[in-house]
């Protein structure tokens, strides 16, 4: 990219100037509001922010200091496994640049598997409001798997705001389900989703694209880059939010026939903020 150089605003004929300043204001309005930035995915118009390619894995039970914890920030454990601490060999493990996260059965019943969260119960690590986030992914099959890659947002004073960009159901597997739900404190509880039914044209065991667009006015929802459904984005989602990620398995796994062993692999997991900037804006002449 050319990097002009700057020119005093002195310098600047007064018509000039003013619309300098004109489009100065709009564009900082426009990132403030968080304007409406279209379905398409323009990657000249977004700035890398987060990149975990799984070359390594800077992870902790419960943190502080480490890029991931294992366990949702506030509680630690849904479903019908138990998310384990990280340990050797177990439930994470790195293979030429690809994250396996392992689900397994002791011989005693209990199931355990994994969770990665990017904040830890402090909400310090990476979050960010508004802006695409990715994960590239190999899901499991089998009855009972329930992998995941969702976000939720940092202020949970309230209300939790939570989008779920993948959630698979094993015994489901003709498409996978995006959602946006609000749990408020008082009981109350918004809702939209839709179902995304993309297998078996696509094979969900290949490596596929899951991703997000947030701003102020849309929440969209991709598989593997392509637009697939579209929601309006509540107002409790338009603050700083984190990304998790995590191989679960439905409550009772006893009535489903989990494959035991099971494995979700992530190649990768990417945030870009938004480019508000590069938004064509209409200044009246």
């Amino acid at each position: 990219m050319q990097h002009l150089p700057l020119i005093p605003t002195g310098f600047l004929r007064p018509a000039l100037a003013g619309a300098a300043l004109l489009l100065s204001a709009l564009s900082a309005s426009a990132n403030e509001a968080g304007i409406d930035t279209g379905d398409t995915l323009d990657f000249e118009r977004m700035t890398l922010s987060f990149d975990e390619p799984f070359d390594t894995l800077d992870v902790s039970a419960w943190g502080p200091g480490t890029r991931w914890i294992a366990h949702t920030p506030w509680s630690g454990d849904f479903g019908g496994a138990r998310f384990s601490n990280p340990q050797e060999g177990f439930p994470f493990t790195l293979l030429n640049g690809v994250l396996r996260i392992e689900a397994r059965r002791t011989s005693t019943g209990v199931w355990s598997s994994g969770l990665l969260a990017s904040v830890d119960t402090k909400g310090r690590g990476f979050k960010q409001q508004y802006g695409y986030f990715e994960m590239r992914a190999r899901l499991p099959l089998g009855d009972g798997v329930w992998p995941a890659f969702w976000l939720i947002g940092i202020d949970r004073s309230k209300y939790t705001a939570e989008i779920d960009v993948l959630e698979y159901y094993g015994y489901k597997p003709d498409g996978y389900s995006a959602s946006v739900h609000v749990w408020h404190r008082d009981g109350r509880h918004y809702s939209d989703f839709d179902r995304i039914k993309v297998f078996p044209q696509n094979d969900p065991e290949e490596f596929n694209t899951y991703g997000v667009k947030v701003d102020a006015q849309f929440i969209r929802m991709y598989f593997n880059r392509k637009l697939v459904w579209k929601t309006k984005t509540p107002p409790e989602s338009r603050q700083p939010m984190f990304m998790l990620l995590n191989l679960a398995l439905k409550e009772n796994t006893r009535t489903f026939p989990v494959p035991n062993p099971s494995f979700m692999y992530v190649d990768y997991v990417k945030a870009f903020r938004l480019d508000q900037k590069a938004v064509p804006l209409q200044v009246k002449k």
